[in-house]
């Protein structure tokens, strides 16, 4: 737009994770989808399968939250017919910011182990 101020926000890194479920299929035929989505996506940082279920974790470079769940929520569709990946459905998507992840990675190293039930940590 001519005349238009605003500047945008430089980009950020957002770290993704993807969990995506369906009907079953062979666990080789998933594994193999999933490294040739980690040929075509190369942020890819590690996935999780099952028959029939899936979890893929990346970076994603956007704008803000909002930005990088919109493509967390596209990945698999559009990766679908060239990685060969199956019909399957997100099922859940969590989308933190780099500060986040590290802030987690360091408080999981002090505190070794899952949080049970109940049990509340400080940031």
């Amino acid at each position: 737009m001519v005349g238009d101020s605003r500047v945008l926000d430089p980009a950020h890194i957002w770290h993704v994770t993807l969990t995506v479920t369906g009907a079953p299929v062979g666990e080789p035929e998933i594994r193999t989808a999933l490294e040739r989505l980690s040929h075509e996506h190369p942020f890819l940082l590690a996935g999780r399968f099952g028959s029939d279920r899936a979890e893929v974790r990346y970076w994603e470079e956007a704008v803000d939250m909002t930005a990088a769940l919109t493509l967390a929520v596209q990945l698999w569709e559009e990766h679908r017919g060239s990685a060969q990946l199956p019909q399957w459905q997100p099922a859940g998507i969590e989308v933190i910011s780099q500060d986040t992840f590290h802030r987690r990675g360091r408080l999981h190293n002090e505190q070794p182990g899952t949080l049970t039930a109940g049990r509340l940590l400080p940031f």
